[in-house]
């Protein structure tokens, strides 16, 4: 038989009345859902300003840049086969040859980072530069990067072609080695040997802390070769005439460079092509397994707190065995009794669900402020973690609600 509307209403008043008198009982079960709400909202909100900031910093790559290594960038170098570990190097005559023969291809850029242990030594007069990068590179690197030049020029190809001691400077190595005064014809020492600045790149944005031009030190590739002989690591950056030529490029490219590599017909490229496409997948595969652990993780949380949930609705249900009995004769029906009980279980959890939203929300804010960490607040993950707290509420008062439905009103006043 449904319930009126004035019944419904005296139900909800009553278990609102009955949670008012149990403060200490009703915060400890609501704090159980609340620290598993949060949980979902905190967590989403990290995860999803995190896949946000990383696709910006995929975008700033360009969606027609191809990157042409030795080994695919996710590699896991312990399951390379012995073959496979002696490819032969990525080189700058690939780059050569891809310009000669491959006409979608808008312009190729080498590039080679020397790391030494402890950091490259970075000085002008009695300044560092902290966390520099040497970079060696040709004067294409600008026009296939998407970057720009501040102050001064870039590489050119005299620079390449003669192996001229220049260099030219990311923003922050700029900054801490010159502060106010103009670097353009400066000398520096890099490592052991001294470059002339005639350069300074435009400030590049990042979301995160990483190795990024701001700290690089950029050299002719030709430079770079003869003072650190690091060939191993060179990798080439190819820029299609447009994102709708891209597999085109690609095509024109693994060709060449099969050629080129000396690759038999029927063997598999020694060489790997990643695109920002690729780099997109990959990020959303590792942002999908972390999401899964996430959910595994707070569904944990959340059935803790449903099982508090239900724990205290059962003593009270015992504890309010005469109450039931005294209303059940007064001619309360089985309906009336299942709906307070319900509802009281269903509060305690939407009460613990707002709180939860609300904490998860200000946990986001807090590692945003602490860390510079960027933020996501999504409404999906709000809703979710809201209505798997008044689920949790409703599956757990259930039986509770229904023992208490179900007493015996002769029986339940007798109960001491």
């Amino acid at each position: 038989m449904l319930l009126t509307p004035i019944e419904i209403k005296d139900s909800i008043l009553m278990a609102l009345s009955s949670l008012r008198a149990n403060k200490l009982r009703t915060g400890l079960t609501i704090l159980g859902v609340m620290i598993g709400v949060s949980s979902v909202i905190g967590l989403a909100s990290i995860i999803g300003g995190l896949d946000g900031a990383m696709e910006i910093e995929i975008d700033t790559l360009g969606s027609n840049a191809i990157y042409i290594t030795k080994f695919p960038f996710d590699v896991d170098y312990d399951k390379l086969t012995e073959k496979e570990r002696n490819r032969p190097p990525i080189t700058s005559g690939e780059a050569e040859a891809i310009i000669e023969n491959c006409p979608t291809v808008d312009g190729v850029s080498p590039q080679n980072y020397y790391f030494k242990p402890g950091g490259n030594e970075v000085k002008y007069k009695n300044r560092k530069a902290k966390r520099a990068y040497v970079m060696g590179t040709w004067p294409d690197y600008l026009r296939v990067n998407n970057s720009s030049v501040e102050a001064g020029h870039f590489l050119t190809d005299n620079d390449e072609r003669f192996r001229i001691m220049v260099c030219v400077l990311g923003h922050e190595v700029a900054e801490a080695l010159f502060e106010d005064e103009d670097p353009i014809g400066k000398e520096i020492r890099v490592n052991s040997s001294k470059f002339t600045v005639v350069g300074v790149l435009e400030k590049r944005e990042s979301n995160f802390d990483t190795d990024d031009e701001n700290r690089y030190v950029m050299i002719p590739l030709s430079v770079f070769e003869k003072i650190y002989h690091w060939e191993e690591e060179l990798f080439l950056v190819a820029r299609a005439s447009s994102y709708e030529e891209i597999d085109q490029a690609k095509e024109e490219i693994i060709s060449t460079l099969r050629v080129y590599r000396k690759v038999p017909f029927n063997k598999e490229n020694n060489f790997a092509l990643s695109t920002q496409d690729t780099f997109k997948e990959f990020i959303g595969e590792i942002t999908k397994y972390i999401y899964i652990a996430m959910i595994v993780i707070t569904s944990v949380g959340l059935m803790v707190g449903g099982i508090g949930v239900m724990n205290i609705m059962l003593v009270s249900v015992t504890e309010r065995t005469r109450e039931i009995g005294v209303r059940k004769a007064i001619g309360a029906k089985r309906s009336n009794i299942l709906l307070q009980f319900l509802t009281e279980a269903m509060t305690l959890s939407a009460t613990g669900g707002v709180i939860g939203v609300l904490f998860g929300i200000a946990l986001g804010m807090i590692v945003n402020a602490l860390l510079d960490f960027p933020l996501s607040i999504s409404v999906f993950w709000v809703v979710i973690g809201f209505g798997v707290a008044v689920s949790v509420g409703l599956i757990s008062g259930i039986y509770p609600a229904m023992k208490a439905a179900r007493l015996d009103p002769i029986e339940a006043l007798r109960y001491e």
